[in-house]
């Protein structure tokens, strides 16, 4: 594992030296379980993702980075190794920033697949370290940071709400909408693409009753400070195109070229 970290931190460095100061920054980019490219975190960066998603395992007191738990724990990076440590070396060598003309925090979105109470603890111990580098919350005091952090999959809401210092957030469901929620404690509305269109990019748009109920709680979260991200949604401009018609802040994907690509695109239109 040590020389996994070692290798990727050497492969930061090389883009920062030749890349960091050019990289154009995404908005709108959200790397969908970022821990299952080709170089995790090191992709979703020089791509100029500025949310990123991990999946993690608390198995014998340590956060494991996976979709499925894993089998070989030694082959298996943590949430620590992966992204934790090499951001913090990347922001300190880059004047406090993860990039160069972008001044919010990116998200690192931590989706939580063990049961919620346990992990959480864990987690929270994880992340302390890493407090200089993290938007946080504390004593109702936002404390600024590159990186901010919030929680989705198995989410500890109350756990989170109690604390005096979170260093995490909630991601939000459209349900959690109306109840008071501040946009500091869970920044970002999720859902899956599915429970709202059926349209999967082809022949005509998305009926209009279903582009309508979904833009109207788009709205409904934006007048609440909140971004929306939907899951699950099909991989291709045309969908692309009408989700940034209703709204949609952070788009889903797999693929990082196509998405950087189109959205590089339509900023130039």
């Amino acid at each position: 594992m040590r020389i996994y970290l070692i290798l990727l931190y050497l492969a930061l460095t090389t883009m920062s030296l030749a890349q960091a100061d050019t990289i154009i920054a995404l908005p709108n980019a959200h790397a969908h379980n970022d821990y299952e490219h080709k170089k995790p975190l090191f992709d979703a960066l020089s791509n100029g993702f500025t949310s990123l998603e991990a999946d993690v395992h608390l198995i014998n007191g340590n956060l494991y980075v996976a979709h499925d738990p894993p089998k070989d724990l030694a082959k298996t990076p943590t949430l620590q190794s992966l992204y934790l440590e090499p951001l913090y070396r990347w922001i300190a060598e880059h004047d406090g920033r993860v990039y160069a003309n972008y001044e919010a925090p990116i998200f690192l979105m931590i989706d939580i697949k063990t049961k919620a109470e346990p992990t959480y603890e864990v987690l929270k111990k994880t992340l302390a370290p890493f407090e200089k580098m993290l938007w946080h919350v504390e004593n109702g005091k936002v404390k600024p940071g590159p990186v901010r952090v919030f929680l989705s999959g198995n989410r500890p809401i109350a756990m989170v709400q109690e604390e005096k210092k979170q260093l995490a957030g909630i991601d939000g469901r459209p349900k959690d909408i109306g109840k008071g929620y501040s946009a500091d404690f869970m920044p970002v509305i999720s859902d899956n693409y599915r429970r709202h269109l059926s349209w999967r990019g082809k022949k005509e748009g998305p009926k209009i009753e279903e582009y309508d109920q979904l833009k109207a709680w788009i709205e409904e979260a934006h007048r609440e400070g909140k971004l929306v991200r939907l899951w699950a949604s099909p991989e291709n401009e045309a969908v692309w195109i009408k989700l940034r018609e209703l709204g949609v802040d952070l788009l889903n994907t797999d693929h990082l070229s196509d998405l950087k690509n189109f959205l590089l695109n339509e900023a130039k239109k």
